[in-house]
């Protein structure tokens, strides 16, 4: 086992698979994610279960009208971090049981509206209101939730790959995806980074076994785009100036995007390899303090059915992100080649 602790300042492990009521999705990761433990494990089996117990996934699923959508009916993207997709990304990112009846309805309830004809998610259920953003969290989302089998995940995974490729997607020229590369209106027209993160992060998640030669293509591309420019300094197209939120980071994970999601995203691709993150994961390991833990530094507390940990104090949650990244980059001497071979 490499030694990919041996970077940190101090072990932050233990902190982070103590019992939480507060947050019990930390160890369900943890056990899962950094000590590679099986999901049928009798210990991440209820530490899942604690998930369901405890903590903001049952304070959500409480505010959960019986139809399966939060505060109204409709596609679910207003009002933001309170509305229904917001929840199920939420209930993803929280470590929920995909399982659960209520988990179930709330799916069924996006499929149902705000999935367009096009197979992309939707801010408004309809085609025009397509984001990078949105889709690809939802994609994510979903296959965390255990839908890979579904018909109409699947659609949206297709619709996906070719809204990066340009193959046969069509476009709209006044609201959302604009033209291919990423181009989108809420960057003003210009390639939107955080939409390509968003992407890479959904697709990663297929299985390899599963991937069509569009899904191929367009992780390609995502890569070529985020690696094409400074991921440190997170220099991609903007309009007035780079984005503070870039440097600033948090848990759960809404739209905005940061340089750890980025780094999440380039790793799981199998780049964790490559010397053009160096400088990123440098970024990140500067972060951390003297006891190995990262701050909260971005929150959407206050905005939530139920708020996640405290802005400024030391963050379970972000630590979890960081210590994934770190487990499987370069500089922990896991990697052996820049660029995976198989592409």
């Amino acid at each position: 086992m490499s030694n990919w602790k041996a970077q940190l300042k101090a072990d932050p492990l233990p902190w982070l698979l103590e019992p939480d009521e507060a947050n019990p999705g930390v160890r369900y990761f943890a056990l899962r994610d950094l000590l590679d433990r099986d999901p049928d494990d009798p210990e991440v089996v209820a530490a899942q279960a604690e998930v369901m117990r405890t903590g903001p996934v049952p304070a959500i699923l409480d505010a959960q009208y019986p139809e399966g959508y939060w505060v109204k009916p409709g596609p679910g993207y207003s009002p933001k971090y309170r509305a229904t997709l917001w929840q199920v990304l939420f209930l993803a990112q929280l470590g929920a049981d995909g399982r659960d009846e209520r988990v179930r309805r709330a799916v069924e309830y996006v499929f149902a509206h705000a999935q367009a004809e096009s197979g992309a998610f939707s801010t408004n259920g309809r085609p025009g209101g397509a984001n990078h953003c949105l889709w690809g969290n939802m994609v994510r989302a979903l296959l965390d939730l255990g839908y890979g089998s579904d018909e109409r995940l699947e659609r949206a995974i297709d619709a996906l790959a070719r809204s990066v490729t340009g193959d046969g997607y069509e476009w709209y020229r006044r609201s959302g995806l604009q033209a291919p590369g990423f181009v989108c209106s809420g960057n003003y027209g210009l390639p939107c980074a955080w939409g390509a993160v968003r992407v890479l992060w959904a697709l990663n998640h297929v299985p390899p076994a599963g991937r069509t030669p569009a899904v191929e293509a367009a992780i390609e591309a995502c890569v070529d785009f985020l690696l094409s420019y400074d991921v440190a300094r997170a220099d991609y197209p903007y309009k007035e100036r780079i984005s503070s939120s870039w440097f600033k980071f948090g848990y759960p994970l809404g739209y905005v995007t940061d340089v750890l999601l980025n780094l999440e995203a380039l790793v799981e691709a199998g780049y964790g390899g490559d010397p053009r993150l160096d400088e990123a994961v440098g970024l990140v390991l500067a972060k951390q303090d003297e006891r190995g833990r990262w701050r909260m530094e971005y929150s959407y507390n206050g905005k939530m059915w139920a708020d996640v940990e405290v802005k400024g104090q030391p963050s379970k949650w972000v630590t979890l992100r960081a210590l994934r990244v770190l487990k499987r980059t370069r500089l922990a001497g896991l990697c052996c080649h820049a660029r995976p071979q198989s592409r």
